[in-house]
């Protein structure tokens, strides 16, 4: 988890999420957020993460690999894991918003799938990291709306 947080504070401009996946101990993926960078609403960090294990291992079954990623999974995300069928995901902070496994919605249940989930791993931590994110962006909208006359 400590390298999918090092990977949320590289992704810059972005909402700061990082993911890492592991195949015997060994990490064979890693990403952060790059929706804003690539212009790609796909672009989250678990999605590039899947797309380079797949690449590295010649197949879209990523059954005997571990996901750490520092939120809980969007509902995208979570398809693409399940599907993915990567046999267990370890996340950060929990997203009462948006997480689909569990806080949300629970895809897990409707796909029936056998795959582990553990959350609230490094929490603080991963909290810290968004918490940061979003007082800077709601600060400089304040700066611009005080700028601008509003």
């Amino acid at each position: 988890m400590k390298h999918a947080i090092e990977l949320a504070k590289s992704a810059l401009g972005e909402i700061p999420v990082g993911a890492v996946i592991v195949k015997d101990g060994n990490v064979i993926a890693k990403a952060c957020n790059k929706k804003e960078q690539l212009n790609d609403v796909t672009a989250h960090a678990e999605i590039l993460a899947i797309r380079e294990a797949e690449k590295k291992l010649g197949r879209w079954r990523l059954d005997d690999c571990e996901m750490y990623v520092t939120l809980e999974p969007c509902p995208m995300c979570a398809w693409a894991i399940v599907n993915a069928r990567i046999k267990t995901v370890y996340f950060g902070s929990y997203d009462t918003n948006y997480g689909a496994f569990g806080s949300a919605i629970d895809v897990k249940k409707l796909a029936n799938s056998p795959i582990k989930i553990y959350g609230g791993i490094m929490e603080k931590e991963c909290d810290e990291i968004l918490n940061q994110y979003f007082l800077r962006l709601r600060n400089n909208c304040s700066s611009s709306s005080e700028k601008n006359g509003f």
